[in-house]
């Protein structure tokens, strides 16, 4: 603890990199209560239903435990580990609100229904405490891959990139096993949380010279 204590105390002598800190926790509230009201008004909104044949090929098994295991451990896991290096934590804060912003652009440019054969996922911190209600239509794109996806790209130790990388492939694994999102949004998730990664890098960096 007095090692992490110790690092965050030299980088937050960089006035840029302490205003971030106090600033990045704030915007995350701020943009969470946004994308929930936004998610209220996407699940009122008719949408279309996509043909998949990849999800045709196999009926869905709920495994939502599992997901939240792998989900939030890897939350809890990956904030511990970036911890010893505050700027990657901070980056890892400010990619996550870019993904949720790009996130609530493609939902509301495509509008689609859920998969006829799908098993919701309850999400407990989504659809329970964030919403207050059942939440299936934050569908394009995922996520649950994007987020997971996005503490691999700001990991800064070789050992954690590499689990973060394989978690990323199991949740993606887990929300088509369940019939939770579409083929495309699966795929598409890495495409958007990397966009979102080089974004934030990039202001991350003209901030912090």
């Amino acid at each position: 603890m007095n090692k992490i204590i110790n690092l965050w105390k030299n980088e937050l002598e960089n006035k840029s990199f302490k205003l971030l800190s106090i600033i990045s926790p704030i915007a995350i509230v701020i943009t969470m209560i946004i994308f929930t009201r936004f998610l209220n008004f996407i699940e009122e909104r008719p949408g279309v239903i996509l043909p998949d044949p990849f999800l045709e090929l196999f009926n869905p098994i709920d495994i939502s435990w599992f997901t939240f295991l792998i989900m939030y451990g890897s939350l809890i896991i990956g904030i511990f580990t970036l911890l010893y290096h505050p700027k990657a934590l901070i980056l890892a804060f400010i990619s996550y609100m870019v993904m949720i912003y790009i996130r609530i652009v493609a939902m509301w440019s495509t509008p689609l229904e859920a998969p006829a054969t799908i098993l919701p996922l309850i999400d407990p911190m989504v659809s329970e405490i964030g919403v207050g209600r059942l939440m299936t239509k934050d569908l394009f794109f995922s996520g649950h891959t994007a987020t997971i996806q996005l503490i691999f790209l700001c990991s800064v130790e070789k050992k954690w990139r590499n689990i973060f990388l394989i978690l990323t492939l199991i949740v993606a694994a887990c929300v088509l096993i369940q019939h939770v999102h579409y083929t495309v949004d699966v795929v598409a998730a890495p495409f958007f949380g990397y966009c979102s990664y080089l974004i934030a890098k990039s202001f991350f960096n003209k901030i912090i010279k």
